[in-house]
């Protein structure tokens, strides 16, 4: 085996997090950073529930890998596969080993489809689909087009998820297009939530509730979808408050994957053990990690307590790049991130609900002169043009 490779900082990870730290830390000055990431795309994620409602081109939401990697950051085209924080360490899947001083993982989160069983089996096909993935999130648009009378079935898992405001958002994309067709009166809409609210803010709960009443949707609160049956087009719903099951026949299903950390994150010293999801066990203000002062994380695999949005991470980058330079300079972390997420809600084919807030689950906009608690044509716009220019030309440049 080739001897070892060394930087400063490691970043592990080439999402929106790696590249968004990559990017700051070039900014400030540091020149030895080197980032691990096999994908050869970059996808702006967000993206895809329009896609699946119908309202965007697949295509916009990706670009090449090497045009998003910041000028002078050594990219490591390859996965990894293991990290040990005593050794310093990162392994790589060809079995190579990348030492570091400074370590930043954001290797972003693991569906894990097999949890649901059936999905797999039927993802893609037969009226199922998820926008979770660059593949399937066209399907979805292609079902919700074609159904014209039946049952459709929108299901979110329990546990962090990546954008937990994605499984209504389409909900309520299809919906407003069977009304706009004249059919939505002949479709059962069923809401599949396993949360006992529909937000866990009161007031974007409360405008949520008036959407769904205005569609007719029918919504299982404490509930989740836990088997699929391709062939009888049927879905086991699980009441967990109640404990019962009920068995929902569908004629076109949107599902979403319960999510955890990447299975080789969980194995590692840097997991928090307490919990069955794996995550990089950090402090949630500082984002350095609990046991290993040179570690930090953000992103879908940090373990702190926000929304797993795009916004999260916006908030979250300049904090790990500005404490990293602490800890490196000899100084106690000075940054502090409050929790601060949005979740950019889609209620109609022309309207969007901006759900911000922090840990507080108190509203924090960041809009002035604008009610964003409510639903509102400006917003759409921001979703469908204003947030992609901000990620593609300010957040990955480390400017925003």
């Amino acid at each position: 085996m080739a001897s070892p490779q060394r930087h400063e900082v490691l970043i592990v990870g080439g999402g929106s997090a790696g590249i968004s730290v990559a990017a700051r830390l070039r900014r400030a000055g540091l020149e030895d950073v080197g980032l691990l990431d096999p994908a050869r795309t970059h996808y702006y994620q967000p993206l895809w529930t329009l896609v699946g409602g119908g309202c965007a081109p697949l295509a916009k939401s990706a670009r090449p890998q090497a045009q998003q990697v910041p000028r002078g950051v050594r990219w490591h085209r390859k996965a990894a596969t293991a990290v040990d924080p005593e050794a310093h360490t990162v392994t790589l899947s060809d079995g190579e080993q990348v030492e570091y001083r400074y370590l930043v993982m954001c290797p972003g989160i693991q569906l894990d489809w097999a949890k649901i069983p059936g999905l797999s089996d039927t993802l893609g096909r037969d009226g199922v689909s998820s926008n979770y993935t660059y593949e399937t999130a066209p399907k979805t648009w292609e079902f919700i087009r074609a159904l014209r009378s039946g049952t459709a079935i929108f299901g979110m898992p329990s546990g962090p998820i990546k954008c937990a405001g994605a499984p209504q958002k389409i909900a309520y994309l299809a919906a407003d297009y069977w009304r706009q067709q004249g059919v939505l009166n002949d479709i059962r809409v069923v809401l599949v939530l396993p949360t006992p609210g529909m937000f866990g803010v009161a007031v974007f709960a409360k405008e949520l509730e008036k959407v769904a009443k205005r569609y007719g949707i029918e919504v299982r609160f404490n509930s989740e979808v836990v088997e699929v049956d391709a062939a009888t087009r049927s879905a086991v719903v699980a009441d967990k408050a109640a404990g019962t099951r009920e068995t929902l026949g569908y004629d076109m299903m949107h599902l979403v994957p319960p999510q955890s950390a990447p299975d080789w994150v969980k194995r590692s010293p840097l997991a928090d053990a307490a919990t069955p999801n794996g995550y990089v066990e950090v402090d949630k203000h500082t984002l350095q990690h609990v046991r290993h002062p040179e570690v930090f994380a953000l992103g879908d695999a940090g373990s702190s307590p926000n929304s797993k949005t795009g916004a999260a991470i916006r908030k979250q980058a300049p904090v790990v790049v500005q404490n990293l330079r602490d800890v490196r300079a000899g100084r106690t972390p000075t940054a502090h991130y409050d929790g601060y997420s949005s979740c950019p809600l889609t209620t109609a084919r022309n309207r969007m609900l901006l759900a911000e807030f922090d840990y507080t689950m108190q509203p924090t906009p960041s809009i002035p002169f604008i009610d964003t608690t409510r639903e509102r044509r400006d917003m759409w716009y921001l979703k469908r043009y204003g947030l992609p220019f901000l990620y593609w030309n300010l957040m990955l440049k480390g400017t925003a």
